[in-house]
């Protein structure tokens, strides 16, 4: 069965299986208005079939169904067509025989029933993002590799000719690196995306994960970490709360230390959780382990594992001592808010108790280097209309609800400048703009 929008050409195909009538209807009706070429489908047989016939962008299959299951039809779909995006619908009781889907068929995600409307709607899009930017990425590796055949055909005493292709070349990289850039940049922004959504809940810690996030990359690369594995420990300091998601707001924003003991219970899976929903993403793989590990303490009354000293991963033990630097000062450790020196003298007392003396250490020397306070002397409080290229940002950006919008230190252009005051205009709002030219 199939349902085509011939008025207009449809961004992809999406092919949806499920042998429950009301499932592929709920779908249908969820994606009919976002442009896409829907495609449905009662079992993992009539997938196949319909995927012999016609180019599918990505599928989405249950997991529960009769003669063939949604893991053994991905894992055909993997091994014929593995350029087609596989996305997996399951229930929370399926996890063990979802985590065989996953390995066996290469999955790019999987989604619990029920959905989120936005969510699984967002999953798709960022999905169908990803692969464009792959088959751009491939396109032009094909690109690269024809060029080095020709190159190496005409590799004669004909130094302009030689000249000419090396040129050829040197374009074609450059192109590869701003494929591999816009792939690495569309990761940080989703991931500062889902950390903006997720922190809506709580406006009291609105920019928390960005807090840490910024201060746990510094120490990283402080202790001697290589660029992309300080920006794991970036990634996980901004998603380490994403396995709190489906906790309710009672829980979510209680101190830990007076939690009841189901609470506390409950609460000490979420980096598990966390783990869990980051698994199946690739890039972020060392992010999610860090993030199950954030919870260890250094001598091993921790959680989940009991882990201690030097078997915590190093990226766990310097989010460990970040996290509860700042969740200190707001309260949601001990039930009662810190100053920021009350914190820092917390962090000192606990080294080699809760925390690493290692990245105690260097956390107490970053903190000591720091002089906020004097790094604008000539901050200026200023109107949108006031702002001029070339300005510095000495101030977070905040819409009145505490979202943040750009970061300290961040120089203006006129395009961002006429950006800023567009998004004033439409949220009805006065930002405050604290700059120095």
């Amino acid at each position: 069965m199939q349902e085509q929008n011939v008025t207009e050409l449809p961004r992809a195909t999406l092919l949806f299986v499920d042998d429950e009538q009301n499932i592929l209807s709920s779908l249908k009706r969820l994606f009919r208005s976002e442009g896409y070429n829907i495609v449905l489908a009662n079992s993992g047989i009539e997938g196949l079939e319909i995927l012999n016939t016609q180019k599918v962008d990505l599928v989405i299959s249950d997991m529960r169904m009769p003669e063939m299951n949604g893991a053994e039809f991905l894992e055909k779909v993997a091994k014929s067509w593995p350029k087609t995006t596989r996305i997996l619908l399951t229930g929370y009781s399926e996890i063990s025989a979802t985590i065989d889907a996953v390995n066996k068929g290469n999955i790019y995600k999987y989604i619990s029933k029920p959905w989120e409307d936005n969510d699984i709607k967002l999953t798709v899009r960022y999905a169908l993002e990803a692969q464009k930017i792959e088959q751009e990425r491939d396109d032009l590796l094909a690109l690269t590799s024809k060029q080095n055949e020709e190159l190496k055909q005409f590799n004669t005493n004909l130094e302009g000719l030689v000249k000419a292709r090396t040129a050829e070349l040197d374009q074609t990289m450059a192109m590869l690196e701003k494929a591999y850039e816009t792939l690495k940049d569309s990761y940080s922004a989703t991931i500062k995306i889902f950390s903006n959504i997720m922190e809506i809940r709580e406006k009291d810690l609105i920019g928390n994960s960005h807090l840490v996030s910024e201060k746990a990359k510094e120490i990283a690369l402080l202790m001697g970490m290589e660029e992309d594995q300080a920006l794991q420990v970036s990634f996980a300091g901004m998603l380490r709360n994403i396995g709190k998601i489906g906790f309710d707001d009672q829980l979510i924003k209680k101190p830990v230390e007076v939690m009841s003991k189901e609470e506390r219970i409950r609460y000490e899976k979420h980096p598990v959780i966390a783990e869990g929903v980051l698994m199946t993403l690739q890039p972020l793989s060392s992010a999610a382990r860090m993030i199950r590990h954030y919870c260890e303490k250094y001598d091993g009354s921790g959680y989940p594992d009991k882990l201690k000293n030097d078997d915590i991963p190093i990226g766990s033990r310097i989010l460990s001592v970040v996290n509860d630097y700042y969740a200190l000062q707001d309260g949601i450790l001990l039930g009662k808010r810190m100053s920021s020196i009350e914190a820092f003298n917390y962090i000192k007392v606990n080294s080699g108790i809760r925390y690493s003396p290692k990245v105690v250490d260097v956390f107490i020397s970053s903190v000591h280097g720091e002089d906020e306070n004097n790094k604008y002397l000539d901050e200026i409080e200023a109107a949108t209309s006031e702002l001029e290229a070339g300005m510095i940002l000495t101030r977070d950006l905040k819409t009145n609800d505490g979202i943040v919008l750009l970061v300290k230190d961040v120089k203006l252009g006129k395009h961002v400048i006429n950006q800023i005051i567009n998004l004033e205009s439409r949220l009805n709002e006065k930002f405050k703009v604290f700059v120095t030219r």
